[in-house]
């Protein structure tokens, strides 16, 4: 199966981008800032927000790239919703699509131009590539394993921080009370944490070094397949606060981390780990 991926890869790179291209122009960008009241429900509550977008983009791109790619599956977010079970596939002895059609739900409905689309390709565990698409700012991320990360062509270097941390967390809109407590690591002197948005655009803000760090402490495969590959291509590193490697399959000590470089990531499990 290795080598069906890596054949794909050699030539299908263009054809999942011009998928994501047209699943926007066809199902978000014309719903963009164009949303009736009808058009968005929530799923577990008020900050779990799904449109109209979401569903059609998600059906867009599962009919595409299982044609791109015969015999492969596809573990949507929405489809998951509609189906818990449908999670399971990602354990699936086939090529496994990972997709997220609108990553920052809740700034797509507020007309914020900071969301993304988000397809991850896997296979037993491991993502060997990865698309990341924001529609409205016109830029596309793409990063094959082994092959490096890229910008709209241009190599993405994660490079190092300097002395002060910049770091993007899970938004206390979405975290429990003990979530809370297991960030709390980064309230000391020399770390400036805030709120995350996108979750996809942050893992970029990483790959491109404009953000140092991020702390989440959610493990859902959609929001982190396609940036923790985005970000170790851009020579970056991803700890859990059991010092492992995050899993995509799940099962994750947590919270976890990605960072610009290995120490970086270190040093937030340091902290994070005081907390947890």
């Amino acid at each position: 199966m290795i080598e069906v991926i890596e054949d794909f890869l050699v030539r299908g790179v263009p054809d999942v981008e011009e998928a994501l291209r047209k699943a926007a122009a066809a199902e978000v960008m014309p719903r963009f800032r164009q949303l009736a009241e009808e058009d968005v429900v929530q799923k577990s509550g008020p900050h779990d927000l799904v449109t109209v977008a979401d569903r059609l983009a998600e059906e867009h791109l599962t009919e595409a790239l299982t044609t791109l790619l015969p015999g492969s599956v596809v573990v949507g977010e929405e489809a998951v919703h509609a189906d818990p079970s449908l999670y399971e596939s990602i354990r699936a002895d086939a090529p496994v699509w990972i997709v997220d059609p609108v990553d920052g739900t809740r700034q797509f409905v507020h007309g914020d131009p900071g969301f993304c689309m988000l397809i991850a390709l896997t296979w037993r565990g491991q993502v060997h590539a990865s698309w990341t698409y924001a529609p409205a700012l016109d830029e596309m991320a793409v990063a094959v394993r082994g092959k490096g990360a890229w910008l709209d062509g241009e190599r993405l270097v994660a490079g190092s921080p300097g002395e002060l941390l910049e770091v993007a967390t899970s938004h206390p809109d979405y975290t429990t009370p003990e979530q809370k407590r297991a960030l709390l690591g980064l309230s000391v002197e020399g770390v400036v944490p805030r709120p995350c948005g996108s979750a996809g655009l942050e893992y970029l803000a990483v790959a491109r070094g404009e953000l140092d760090a991020v702390a989440f402490s959610w493990e859902l495969a959609w929001d982190h397949a396609a940036g923790l590959l985005l970000v170790a291509e851009a020579g970056g590193d991803n700890l859990t606060v059991s010092g492992e490697p995050f899993r995509i399959e799940g099962g994750n000590a947590l919270p976890f981390t990605a960072a610009r470089d290995a120490a970086t990531a270190r040093r937030m499990v340091e902290l994070l780990s005081a907390a947890a």
